[in-house]
């Protein structure tokens, strides 16, 4: 059984001139939605993950930080990949699949709109994928690399 969570990252300020875009913060609202967000999940009592893989954007790492505070999980539990700033759906199941099977949970927090169109592969009702949005899905398989074409046992929704 392997429960993965698709997270799409928290409102993010407009770059300012000749800023890059992977040095764009969470606005006000992108923090506390982020906080909001691990807060829920551990109120769930769902599968905490184990690992937190993120794109090594600004926005995307003060995401994946405030779901783990909320939920009692350590700096060490973020993996930062660089293959996931913008990064297609295809790259994301790549990036999982190299995941342990020893590996029960994971949390994916990167960017549209390659999140939105994995979370679609699984969930096809989703439209769009809103800041700080999570995707819950569980899957009966074995290893992460068979989660591409496997059906979910469940898909949860989670909107700020």
């Amino acid at each position: 059984m392997k429960t993965l969570h698709l997270v799409r990252h928290a409102e993010a300020q407009d770059a300012l001139p000749r800023q890059p875009d992977r040095d764009r913060p969470l606005t006000p609202r992108g923090e506390r939605d982020a906080l909001m967000m691990g807060q829920r999940l551990a109120a769930r009592a769902v599968a905490w993950p184990e690992a937190l893989l993120v794109s090594p954007a600004t926005r995307t790492l003060a995401t994946a930080g405030r779901l783990a505070q909320a939920l009692g999980l350590g700096a060490a539990h973020l993996v930062v990949d660089e293959r996931l700033y913008g990064a297609s759906a295809d790259v994301m199941l790549e990036v999982i699949a190299e995941q342990g099977a020893h590996v029960a949970s994971l949390m994916l927090v990167s960017h549209n709109p390659g999140i939105t169109e994995l979370a679609r592969q699984f969930h096809e009702e989703l439209l769009h994928m809103k800041p700080a949005a999570v995707v819950q899905l569980v899957f009966e398989v074995d290893a992460w690399g068979d989660i591409d074409s496997a059906e979910p046992l469940e898909s949860h929704v989670h909107l700020p």
